[in-house]
């Protein structure tokens, strides 16, 4: 016993001494830090020097509606260049070591392979000469801006005429016997304007004038667009760059979106800087006003002159949810500008990730088989401007199923292939599917039955006849049926929607006159905006009061010919889908969309989710709306449309328009259709430029219905007879 307690008496005394030892080298550390070196501690803390700078928050991802990525960020080191970095060399003027710095610059590039940004209209190699007519618009307008900036030319350049000519003043300078500004002229001045090198070659001298010219444009306000000398360069670049010591070049790294589909160009949009200072003002518009009110900002979105922001399409339409909050990071640096120290004083809030209502595999396949059509077209007759576009929405709120539009282009390929794009024939920038607009023709003979039955000015069981003529009481006017010489004789409604009578339907649209026929379109939402999140077009409805905008008299003939979808009226293919998709419903508008949902980044919670909106009430019966429907799977299972509807995997109601332009041109081709026929789920709208009748549409809805439902539970039910399963 007394044994132990001596071994614990030594241990305890041990552990005392360790920790009196640890007490002392303690103190000793402080004694040394803030005693014997405290003026060497001090004078280090001092010279650091603690900076604030923003940190950009990652923009909002897209998904489809299965969460499939279509749209993200990705990180790419980018070059910019900086004339203020470049030190002066004694004894040489300024121009010549500016000038210097950027060939340097460009020979490692081009001995990389490294393409850069340069505008300048004119040609990189001798023989040097004007690429105006190709250049583009908006490259053009800048040229044209530079010039008359600098007084060399006051010239308006176009694509027909787009080569520069002399100012009097600056032909006079010259002693010029001619006024045409050529490219060997230009790059005279230019060298001159810039201080280039007189040594350099040439080709030397472009080149560098090519970078110079980029950043005049900037500094002299003719472009706000920020100057990125080369983006998504190499690792290995950065490399040499950082090692060479290349004056005046500014690497860094940059967040750009990510397309992960070459589909729904059009839809998804593109993002880019601030055209312009007014633009920048629009978008803080809401965060002017609430600080000018004296308002908490928290919550509002602020642009930096710098900023990217949604330039079209959903990126766009839904900026405030994709548009992420800016956080702050306090640096600390030493003497030597070494990092010491990083804290987060605003942490950044990444943007929401947006879902839409489209299957993207769904909106390739809507896209493959419009592409498909029209090439064939083009193909048979040489017209390469030819366009075209198809919308599905879902029946039961209006969500956009799919919304194609032809001629498109690889959503990634904007930028880089910009011009490309921009000048191929059919203008793939444009979205067809909501910003063109179209004579529906027999597409709207619907409307007018409805309209027809709802206000009792002709039963179901009325049959009128058609003589092949119809003429308008009093008048010799007359239109023709598509069988004249021959005639549908005496048929009632659903007949007359089956086979698309004109003389039915003009007489419909006599009884109803124009007012109530425009009563019931416009609440059908045509003419109308549909509440799509994207631009676009309200189109026409036809009647008195588009014609006294157009300072034109309406006459009873023009009612019935609107009847038959002709007279004025113009429509998109959005319009056409949302009018059968309100139709089939019983009569209620919704309100078109694309969103479906959006949540936090981390997926933590749901931010948004679009709840259907009514915009208008169409009241329509079950007797005629079973009537309508019948007419419309009549022409699809056993009339002049069966033999397209024959491979179909479920049963459809459709509508053919053919839509006149004028007498000298093919017609636009119009077509309506919904699926299936016992409980639609699906309504689509087809429009082909100079695609002649609707028929010809037929294969191409058909292809679509069977993208959309071949992996649905169908029922065999459903399969035509002697149809293989798919």
């Amino acid at each position: 016993m007394e044994e132990e307690e001596k071994r614990l008496h030594r241990r305890s005394g041990f552990l005392l001494g360790l920790f009196a030892l640890c007490l002392l080298f303690f103190v000793f550390i402080l004694y040394d830090a803030q005693v014997v070196h405290r003026e060497d501690y001090y004078a280090k803390s001092a010279s650091q020097v603690t900076t604030t700078e923003d940190v950009e928050a990652s923009r909002g991802i897209i998904t489809d509606t299965n969460g499939k990525v279509l749209v993200s960020n990705k990180e790419i080191y980018t070059i910019t260049i900086d004339l203020s970095l470049i030190p002066d060399v004694e004894g040489q003027e300024r121009g010549v070591t500016v000038s210097r710095a950027i060939l340097r610059l460009l020979e490692l590039c081009e001995d990389q392979g490294v393409a850069w940004t340069d505008t300048l209209p004119v040609t990189a190699t001798e023989p040097f000469v004007y690429t105006t007519a190709s250049a583009g618009s908006t490259n053009r307008t800048r040229f044209e801006n530079y010039l008359k900036e600098r007084g060399w030319s006051e010239k308006v350049l176009t694509a027909s005429d787009p080569y520069p000519r002399m100012t009097d003043a600056l032909r006079r300078e010259l002693g010029a016997g001619s006024d045409v500004l050529t490219p060997a002229v230009l790059l005279d001045l230019m060298r001159e304007d810039f201080g280039i090198d007189p040594q350099f070659t040439d080709r030397e001298a472009r080149l560098v004038a090519g970078v110079l010219y980029e950043l005049r444009l900037r500094s002299a306000g003719i472009t706000y667009l920020p100057y990125t000398f080369a983006e998504d360069v190499s690792v290995e670049l950065i490399s040499r760059i950082n090692d060479g010591g290349f004056d005046g070049v500014v690497v860094s790294s940059q967040s750009v979106r990510q397309y992960n589909t070459s589909y729904a160009a059009q839809l998804l949009g593109q993002v880019g800087a601030f055209s312009s200072p007014e633009e920048r003002s629009s978008f803080n518009a809401a965060y002017t006003a609430a600080k000018e009110a004296g308002e908490d900002t928290t919550g509002i979105h602020y642009y930096a002159a710098d900023d990217t922001v949604g330039k079209s399409g959903v990126e766009l339409a839904f900026e405030s949810y994709l548009k992420g909050f800016d956080g702050e990071r306090l640096i600390t640096t030493n003497e030597e500008g070494k990092i010491t120290g990083e804290l987060y004083s605003v942490e950044p809030q990444p943007g929401g990730t947006v879902a839409l209502t489209i299957d993207i595999d769904f909106q390739a396949a809507v896209e493959e088989a419009l592409a498909k059509t029209v090439a064939a077209m083009n193909e048979e007759d040489g017209d390469t401007t030819r366009g075209g576009a198809a919308v599905v929405l879902s029946v039961e709120d209006s969500s956009v199923l799919a919304l194609a539009s032809y001629p498109t282009y690889d959503p990634a390929a904007y930028y880089s292939d910009y011009n490309t794009i921009a000048s191929a024939d059919g203008d793939p920038l444009r979205n067809r599917a909501t910003t063109g607009t179209y004579a529906p023709g027999s597409t709207f003979k619907p409307c007018t039955a409805v309209a027809a039955l709802e206000t009792g000015v002709v039963s179901l069981t009325e049959k009128v006849n058609c003589p092949g003529l119809w003429y308008y009481p009093g008048t010799r006017e007359y239109t023709k049926c598509a069988v004249y010489p021959g005639s549908h004789g005496k048929l009632n409604l659903t007949r007359a929607l089956e086979v698309s009578c004109n003389c039915f339907f003009c007489e419909m649209g006599y009884r109803l006159g124009i007012d109530t026929l425009s009563e019931y379109a416009a609440a059908f939402g045509l003419g109308q905006n549909t509440g799509i999140e994207l631009g676009e077009a309200t189109g026409i409805l036809a009647g008195p009061e588009h014609s006294a905008e157009v300072n034109q008299i309406w006459y009873g003939g023009n009612t019935v010919q609107a009847a038959i979808g002709q007279s004025d009226h113009l429509f998109t293919p959005l319009q056409l889908a949302g009018y059968i998709a309100t139709l089939l419903r019983g009569g209620t508008r919704y309100d078109a969309h694309l969103l479906k949902s959006v949540t936090a980044y981390d997926g933590s919670a749901i931010l948004h989710e679009h709840q259907p909106e009514a915009l208008s009430q169409v009241e329509i019966s079950a007797s005629t709306l079973s009537a309508i429907k019948e007419g419309m799977y009549n022409l699809a299972s056993t009339g002049s449309l069966a033999r397209y509807f024959q491979n179909c995997v479920v049963s459809a109601g459709a509508k053919t328009g053919t839509a006149q332009i004028n007498a000298d041109t093919t017609n636009n081709g119009v077509f309506v259709c919904f699926a299936p026929y016992e409980d639609p789920e699906v309504a689509l709208a087809i429009v082909i430029e100079r695609g002649g009748s609707g028929s010809a549409l037929a294969s191409t809805a058909v292809e679509i219905l069977n993208a959309y439902f071949a992996d649905s539970d169908i029922g065999t039910a459903l399969i035509p007879e002697g149809s293989l399963l798919p």
